[in-house]
């Protein structure tokens, strides 16, 4: 019985007491012998709760995937982790990715596991799940849980960036709760995430660019039965991979990582790609920095007329053609060679791709928008950067010099912002400080504030917005995020007052606070940085060891991996 090819034999093909153990508790579940002899055990990581409505489907498609990994004569092993439910979780599922990739990391090394299959849909379920796969690095293969299907609502289409439009109206007296309502409950009609570019489907289409999916993975919808067939088939494929022993940096090179910003620039996808990103090429030990995000943004038109940047849903992106018809486009500019997860190259994946609605998915010399992915910014306001995504921005602000209206945290900021008392109008700059990684703590998506009612009620739809925050990949405007160092690590951000003059000018890559640098440096002695919340379990932990924004927001001592060698072997 004897069989050492595969990770799983250190359990299962052993003779005497621990063999015996092993499998005896295996077969209680009513397995047969050989069905623990040799043959290859895929783990199937399943994100699906009833607390994660985007993850709701997942018991099912996991029944895709096994039918593939028996097809292809291995043995499937479900198996739960924590689930973020972007939804619903306090005070952001962003605090607890990196416990989620612990979850995951250490589920797969303790475990008789050959390959994994990463089960992920909503936001930080994709990179947490990587993320903690590549500490391990098997051979990993993802399936995203596809996007809803387009919203509905009095003859007109409708997303989860119209929750920010309907928000304003609402606060701006041009609609009523009653049509809130019903608004509600005609947005989420099926199985599935966000139905726009927001980070969920941003996170389908980064796997697909780094290689870590089949072909297609980024766009089919939740409901469509393609969904299913590419589960099933994702479920033959980690076989033949862990057969190959084609394993996580096999696939995230350095090259893969460009293709996945310059991708994510043609689609306009959402600014949490940049933490991700960064988190996911720090567990695999590829050197990547904001300067590269910005560097291989450059130049990349968005050719993905989509939401919140566009018109169009990923419903409609799929009939397009999806992803695939975006990585044609950009193949002269991608590296060609890199290798995905079915063992081909970009190049023969995707060349031969088909478009079919120009409408949808253009050509690069004909784009919707030329100035597109996501602009890294510097300054003394931001020493070690901030993003901006342009193409979900308005071109007036773009290079804009305000006066600071400044908001503590956000209690301050909800407390006073539809205040008729509150000196503001639309030429000012709303600051927000302590929703950075530490500061909040997690980091949430509070970012593109709603705009002060007062300015509202002009119909100006639009102002210069920054914070050490995130925002919601479904959400837009001129929104500054990831100030870094964020205001409770000490940054400048800190000590920002009302009225301090501001500027912005993202053709110039700046972000500039009006102020000798005596004068930061004299307002830092004085500033008394606020505690946050959490001095107990995990919170504490993440506040005393998370890295800032532009590292990526890890947990220090999380970087890089340790194999998948058990801890310790015995029983």
């Amino acid at each position: 019985m004897e069989d050492r090819k595969y990770r799983s034999s250190q359990w299962f093909g052993r003779s005497g007491k621990d063999g015996f153990i092993y499998r005896a508790w295996m077969k209680k579940q009513g397995i047969p012998d050989y069905e623990l002899a040799g043959k290859p055990i895929i783990g199937i990581c399943n994100t699906w709760s009833e607390l994660t409505p985007c993850n709701s489907h997942f018991r099912e498609l996991a029944e895709s995937v096994k039918r593939g990994v028996l097809e292809a004569g291995g043995f499937p092993v479900e198996f739960p982790v924590m689930s973020l439910g972007e939804t619903l979780i306090k005070p952001t599922a962003m605090l607890y990715r990196n416990l989620v990739s612990m979850d995951v990391e250490e589920s797969i090394r303790a475990n008789p596991i050959d390959g994994v299959v990463l089960l992920c849909g909503c936001d930080k379920t994709t990179p947490s799940l990587v993320m903690g796969a590549c500490s391990v690095d098997i051979p990993t293969i993802v399936v995203s849980g596809g996007a809803m299907l387009t919203g509905k609502h009095q003859g007109a289409s409708i997303s989860t960036s119209d929750v920010w439009r309907f928000s304003d109206a609402l606060r701006a007296g041009k609609m009523t709760d009653e049509e809130m309502t019903l608004a509600e409950a005609g947005m989420c009609r099926s199985d599935g995430h966000c139905a726009v570019m927001g980070t969920a489907s941003t996170m389908a289409c980064m796997v697909e660019a780094l290689g870590l999916s089949l072909p297609h993975n980024a766009a089919i919808p939740a409901a469509d039965a393609a969904r299913k067939v590419l589960a099933q088939l994702s479920g033959r494929e980690i076989v033949n991979m862990v057969k190959e022993d084609r394993r996580l940096s096999h696939i995230l090179t350095r090259e893969a990582f460009e293709n996945a910003i310059m991708v994510n620039a043609a689609i306009g996808g959402s600014t949490n790609f940049v933490l991700h990103l960064l988190a996911i090429a720090g567990r695999i030990g590829v050197e990547l920095s904001l300067k590269d995000i910005d560097t291989y943004s450059t130049g990349i038109p968005l050719i993905a007329n989509l939401q919140p940047s566009g018109e169009y849903f990923m419903e409609d992106f799929y009939y397009a053609g999806g992803l695939p018809v975006v990585i044609r486009e950009l193949m002269e500019k991608l590296n060609r060679s890199s290798i995905t997860a079915n063992g081909k190259t970009i190049e023969e994946n995707y060349s031969n791709s088909k478009g079919y609605n120009p409408q949808v998915i253009s050509g690069l010399p004909s784009p919707f928008n030329p100035v597109a992915g996501i602009a890294v910014l510097k300054g003394n306001l931001c020493a070690d950067g901030a993003v901006i995504k342009p193409s979900a921005a308005s071109p007036h602000l773009m290079q804009h010099t305000g006066r600071a209206v400044v908001f503590e945290n956000i209690e301050d900021y909800r407390s006073r912002i539809d205040d008729p008392a509150l000196d503001v109008d639309e030429t000012c700059i709303l600051v927000l400080k302590e929703v950075g990684p530490k500061g909040y703590p997690g980091m949430p998506e509070v970012g593109n504030m709603g705009l002060p009612a007062k300015v509202l009620s002009k119909g100006i739809t639009d102002m210069v917005r920054i914070s050490d925050g995130r925002m919601s990949g479904t959400g837009f405007g001129t929104v500054v995020l990831h100030v870094s160092p964020e205001s409770a690590a000490g940054g400048t951000l800190g000590i920002v007052q009302d009225g301090d003059i501001i500027s912005l000018d993202v053709p110039g890559r700046r972000l500039h606070l009006h102020l000798s640098d005596d004068e930061i440096e004299s307002r830092k002695q004085v500033r008394v940085t606020e505690t946050g919340i959490g001095n107990r379990g995990y919170v504490n932990l993440y506040r005393q060891h998370v890295e800032q924004a532009h590292l990526g927001a890890d947990l220090d001592f999380l970087k890089g991996g340790s194999g998948s060698g058990v801890t310790r072997d015995s029983h």
